[in-house]
């Protein structure tokens, strides 16, 4: 993760970008923190092998619902795992989405052999995170016209907003996944790869550099997780 942010910051991805990401994001991220610290217990202890796991904090027995649940140190470390997992595929996908043109990505797709249906679905996904961050944005705009200072918020009160703006946002992506679904019926598209492109894509010796240098580290990092407990947490898969 921390490679993935310093290479974003390399690549000049704007930090109002990557700042708003993890705004976003942090109700998930909590979400995802509490869930695997409290309750994910029994898949926790197969990955480690331990019987029992390191209370932190337990909550007051009285209190309703959640009463006598008890916070783990390795659960709490599973979540952060999980957490940046989540988050080295978010920073990934602006490093692309800002450092290559999608048209060059599909047609190199396509010289590759990758199905070109597999292609046009990779390339409009990536298409789709710069519209709903600026979709994110307009909801912003649109709460701090009505009044709504999320500046002078306190932390939570403000990740309760941010929590908000997830159902207008939905709503947004879905309708504009409608109509990108009206535009290709209406053009026809087949998903034919035989086809001509507008602009040339051909693959250069530093290109090719990157495409071995990726799947060695990929065979590098099967062969460590079947080998060795480096990858993994101790105990099993």
């Amino acid at each position: 993760m921390a490679a993935s942010l310093v290479a974003c910051v390399g690549a000049g991805i704007p930090r109002a970008y990557l700042g708003l990401m993890f705004k976003v994001m942090t109700p998930f991220f909590i979400l995802l923190l509490l869930t695997h610290g409290f309750f994910n217990v029994n898949h926790v202890k197969h990955l480690t092998g331990a019987e029992t796991l390191t209370t932190l904090w337990k909550v007051p027995a009285a209190l309703p619902l959640v009463g006598g649940c008890a916070l783990s140190r390795e659960g709490l470390l599973y979540g952060v795992n999980a957490l940046a997992k989540s988050m080295t595929f978010l920073l990934v996908v602006p490093l692309v989405v800002f450092t290559t043109q999608i048209d060059n990505l599909v047609v190199g797709l396509v010289r590759l052999r990758v199905p070109y249906r597999l292609a046009f679905v990779l390339s409009s996904t990536l298409r789709f995170f710069p519209l709903l961050f600026a979709e994110i944005e307009a909801v912003k705009e649109t709460q701090r016209l009505r009044g709504l200072a999320l500046e002078e918020m306190k932390a939570l009160e403000r990740v309760k907003s941010y929590a908000k703006i997830a159902v207008p946002v939905i709503l947004g992506s879905m309708f504009k996944a409608q109509q990108l679904e009206v535009v290709l019926q209406a053009k026809a598209f087949s998903g034919r790869g035989v086809r001509t492109y507008l602009h040339e894509s051909r693959l250069g010796a530093a290109e090719w550099l990157v495409i071995a240098a990726s799947a060695g580290l990929l065979a590098l990092g099967v062969g460590l997780l079947v080998t060795t407990t480096l990858l993994r947490f101790t105990g099993g898969w």
